[in-house]
């Protein structure tokens, strides 16, 4: 089976610079450069700016308050029970919050709260696949890979207590 070639390009943001990275089928990967998750673009990777169109117009509208549901072709690839947690997270609406509890009983295993969590850390793609959303039972911000500041600004966003753009 051949490779897909892969492509990437960076944008700025109100979060910081970010690296969108994706093939012909979708968006693979957000990066937070400077975060937790932040690695040099590999040396087969092309920077092309181009597929990436409609996914930064849907990002820098959704900074602006303007969007709250993302449509772009996806490619998430993940075991099954991190695609499971993944797809559980889109369905967090738009200016609400889970916690790691909650989102373990709604995959159907209640007692899976810190297998929840790290798949929730190892989302490949934060802000449009929103794990920004899952918080601490006790209501606090805990781990993201965009830093525990760009959490608070997304969920203020989100909220209308906060402009980004």
């Amino acid at each position: 089976m051949t490779q897909k070639p892969e492509f990437y390009t960076e944008m700025k943001s109100p979060v910081g610079r970010l690296r969108l990275v994706g093939d012909d089928v979708g968006l693979r990967q957000v990066w937070f450069l400077g975060g937790r998750h932040s690695k040099a673009a590999r040396k087969e990777w092309k920077e092309d700016r181009a597929p990436f169109d409609e996914a930064i117009r849907q990002l820098d509208a959704y900074f602006r308050g303007e969007l709250k549901d993302f449509d772009l072709p996806l490619r998430m690839e993940g075991t099954e029970f991190q695609l499971s947690v993944w797809k559980e997270l889109r369905r967090i609406p738009y200016g609400e919050t889970r916690t790691y509890g909650e989102m373990a009983k709604k995959i159907g295993n209640p007692k899976g709260v810190r297998a929840v969590g790290l798949a929730n850390g190892q989302n490949p793609i934060p802000i449009i696949v929103p794990c920004h959303r899952v918080i601490g039972s006790d209501g606090s911000l805990t781990g993201f890979g965009g830093g525990i500041e760009n959490k608070r600004k997304l969920l203020e966003l989100e909220s209308g207590q906060l402009k980004l753009l």
